[in-house]
């Protein structure tokens, strides 16, 4: 399974920025996005399950939306309302549980960075 994230970018502070992430099956269940920034622990940012339920981190709630197309097997996270905190490297992750909620996800996409200024 391959996961090919796009996305990423340089935004202003308070702008929107949209990342996407197509999986090569759609035999993935749970899809998610991670970020780590510079010296930081790579941290769950927020998961889709195969049920359409979802799950944020703190730090983006209210400010974040995942979504995803199953007929596209694509998963995307729409970031408005960005802050400098937000820059980190994103990475999209995929599963087979319908629910999953660890962190050793299955599969892993490349990263895409980005970069909120203030």
């Amino acid at each position: 399974v391959q996961l090919q994230a796009s996305g990423g970018g340089l935004v202003q502070a308070g702008g929107s920025q949209r990342l996407s992430c197509a999986a090569s099956v759609r035999t993935v269940y749970t899809m998610a996005w991670f970020r780590q920034a510079p010296g930081k622990q790579r941290e769950l940012v927020a998961a889709i399950y195969d049920d359409g339920s979802t799950n944020y981190a703190d730090p983006v709630k209210g400010r974040f939306t995942i979504s995803r197309d199953n007929a596209k097997n694509t998963v995307y996270l729409q970031m408005n309302s960005l802050k400098p905190e937000d820059t980190a490297v994103y990475y999209c992750a995929a599963d087979r549980h319908p629910r999953y909620n660890g962190v050793s996800y299955d599969y892993w996409g490349q990263g895409t960075l980005v970069t909120v200024s203030s």
